[in-house]
């Protein structure tokens, strides 16, 4: 099949052939052809530019920054390969959390514990809260991780899930800026430095945490999340991560 309709397409991406209308007409995805009988039709090209849409859709972006992300980057190849790192990286972390979940049920059904309590390294795997311990420990001390790993069990399931939200978005937020091409010196990428700043400085442990921002500490967590593919993953791959490093080195350089 060369082409396929508008009903088809539309059945397949699981939208609708109003959306697709839409998109046609705000110039964002036009149909390769229209037939004799006015259906619009699509063809492979067309298909794979809907699957971009459809992916920083999912990253949250409005539909004029689709557009302008889909301008800004002409290989569409490089493009969808930066989508393709986040979604690695996010499925990696949902097989985790699923694994995690399963383990405490059948830890709760079986009471299967260790010295009557749940194992908190198998609860926990997953929501990033163990995942760096021999890093932590090694760059900055023991001191540093117990107070951090202190300060996450004393909170509540609920307070545990809205961090991890807000952590989920900030990152959501680092890789749909950087796939929309945005300039790392730009208002925007440094409202997110400035978010990126905050987070760190909330966890107890972390150098400059209650106090004013360690610049030190940032910049070498940019550098980390360009050198170490654990991190770049979570921004996408080393495009996304250069973008969040050069993001707060500029954040840096307007602190001092």
């Amino acid at each position: 099949m060369d082409d396929w309709s508008i009903h088809e397409v539309a059945r397949l991406a699981g939208t609708t052939s109003r959306t697709l209308r839409h998109y046609d007409a705000i110039g964002l995805l036009s149909p390769t052809r229209v037939a004799a009988n006015g259906y619009r039709h699509y063809d492979a090209d067309a298909l794979v530019r809907l699957q971009r849409i459809l992916l920083l859709r999912e990253l949250g972006l409005g539909l004029p920054a689709v557009a302008e992300a889909l301008d800004g980057q002409v290989d569409e190849v490089d493009a969808l390969r930066t989508h393709l790192g986040w979604l690695r990286s996010e499925q990696d972390r949902l097989a985790r959390q699923v694994a995690s979940v399963e383990r405490t049920i059948a830890a709760r059904t079986r009471h299967d514990t260790e010295g009557g309590r749940l194992v908190a390294k198998d609860m926990l795997d997953g929501f990033d809260h163990t995942q760096h311990k021999d890093e932590v420990e090694r760059r900055w001390g023991k001191d540093a991780y117990a107070r951090s790993d202190a300060w996450w069990r004393s909170m509540s399931d609920d307070e545990r899930s809205a961090w991890q939200a807000d952590a989920t978005r900030l990152q959501q937020d680092w890789v749909a800026a950087a796939t929309a091409g945005t300039d790392p010196s730009s208002e925007v990428a440094q409202a997110l430095a400035e978010r990126h700043v905050a987070w760190l400085g909330a966890i107890p442990g972390t150098p400059g945490h209650g106090g004013e921002p360690d610049v030190d500490y940032v910049l070498g967590l940019g550098e980390t999340y360009v050198a170490d593919d654990r991190f770049a993953a979570h921004y996408g791959g080393v495009e996304g991560a250069t973008f969040v490093r050069d993001a707060l080195a500029e954040w840096a350089i307007r602190r001092v």
